[in-house]
C-alpha cells in the first residue's frame, strides 16, 4: 500500500490516493497504519481525490483512532499540497468535499502559502452540539480535574471547546483533554479542545487535544475555533496570527464569521507499507 506523508506544523497525515488503493482501510487498519510503533506513523489517513458531484473533488479524514472525522484545517491544507505536487491543481482556487462541508482552496505557494476558506463558525449548541436547550455556547462552566472552568463551544463543521486562560500549557491540555473529549453528556460527538491565552489584538496563543488523536502541535479547525471566540469575546480582530506549538496560522474572520485560513504544508516523502504491518 503506497502513502504519501506530509505535515502541517508538526501536525502529520498519510495521503491514502485511490488510484493505489480502491478501498478505505477499515478502522482497525487505520488505526495500525497511523501507530508511531507499530505502523507508519501519523495523525491520520487523507483518503482522496474521490470522486464526487458536489465539488471538484471529494476527501475522507479519518483520524489514528480508526474514526472518521468532518474537517481538518491542516488536514485540506495538504490535500490540496498533495493535489499541486500531482499535477491536479495549479495556482486556481479549487472546492473539496469533506464530511463537515464543501471548502474553497488555493495554492498561492506550494511550501508556505496555502489558503483554505474553512466555512462559517456557528456557537450554537443545536449545531455544534452541546446538550440543553438551544442557544449560543459562550461562558458556559464545567468542572473538570477538581476545578471549575468557563469555556466557548463553536463548530467550523466539526466540534470544539475553547477555554479562555491567563496562560495555557500542555501539561494542562493533556490533563483536561482526554476529559473533556469524552464528556459525551454535554458533547455527544465528543470534542476537540483548545487552551486559548489572547496575546494582544491580533495574537493569541493555543494549545490543542484533538478528538482521536490525542495532543497536537498545530490544527488550522481548531485554529480557527479558537480565533473565532477570541474576535467574539471582544478580544481580538478579524485578522488573527494563532500560534501553535508548531508554528503559526493566520486566520481572517468576517463579520459573520467566515473564516479564511493560511499556512504551510510540507512533503515528508513516498512510502510503501508492507502488508505485514496489517498482519
Amino acid at each position: 500500500m503506497k502513502f504519501s506523508k506530509y505535515h502541517a506544523l508538526g501536525n502529520d497525515y498519510l495521503v491514502l490516493d485511490p488510484a493505489d488503493a480502491p478501498q478505505m482501510p477499515n478502522p482497525a487498519e487505520v488505526e495500525r497504519i497511523c501507530h508511531r510503533n507499530f505502523g507508519l506513523g501519523s495523525d491520520g489517513i487523507l483518503y482522496g481525490p474521490l470522486k464526487t458531484e458536489k465539488a471538484d473533488f471529494g476527501l475522507q479524514i479519518w483520524n489514528p483512532d480508526g474514526s472518521e472525522a468532518e474537517k481538518s484545517g491542516n488536514g485540506l491544507r495538504i490535500f490540496a499540497r498533495y493535489l499541486h505536487d500531482i499535477g491536479s491543481v495549479g495556482s486556481d482556487s479549487f472546492t473539496v468535499e469533506t464530511l463537515g462541508g464543501i471548502v474553497t482552496c488555493q495554492v498561492m505557494d506550494p511550501l508556505g502559502q496555502i489558503e483554505v476558506e474553512m466555512g462559517r463558525v456557528s456557537f450554537r449548541s443545536d449545531v455544534i452540539p452541546v446538550t440543553g436547550e438551544p442557544r449560543e455556547v459562550i461562558n458556559e462552566t464545567v468542572e473538570v480535574a477538581g476545578r471549575e472552568l468557563t469555556y466557548c463551544a463553536a463548530t467550523i463543521g466539526n466540534p470544539h471547546v475553547v477555554f479562555p486562560m491567563e496562560s495555557v500549557s500542555k501539561e494542562l491540555a493533556c490533563e483536561i483533554g482526554p476529559v473533556i473529549e469524552n464528556l459525551t453528556e454535554r458533547f455527544p460527538n465528543r470534542t476537540n479542545l483548545q487552551l486559548l491565552q489572547v496575546l494582544d489584538r491580533n495574537n493569541i496563543k493555543i494549545e490543542i487535544w484533538e478528538r482521536g488523536a490525542g495532543y497536537t502541535l498545530a490544527s488550522g479547525s481548531s485554529s480557527s475555533a479558537a480565533a473565532a471566540v477570541a474576535y467574539k469575546l471582544g478580544l481580538c480582530d478579524g485578522d488573527i496570527t494563532v500560534h501553535c506549538p508548531g508554528g503559526d496560522i493566520g486566520i481572517k474572520i468576517s463579520p459573520d464569521y467566515d473564516i479564511f485560513m493560511t499556512g504551510p504544508a510540507t512533503r515528508v516523502g513516498d512510502f510503501e507499507m508492507s502488508d505485514e504491518v496489517l498482519g
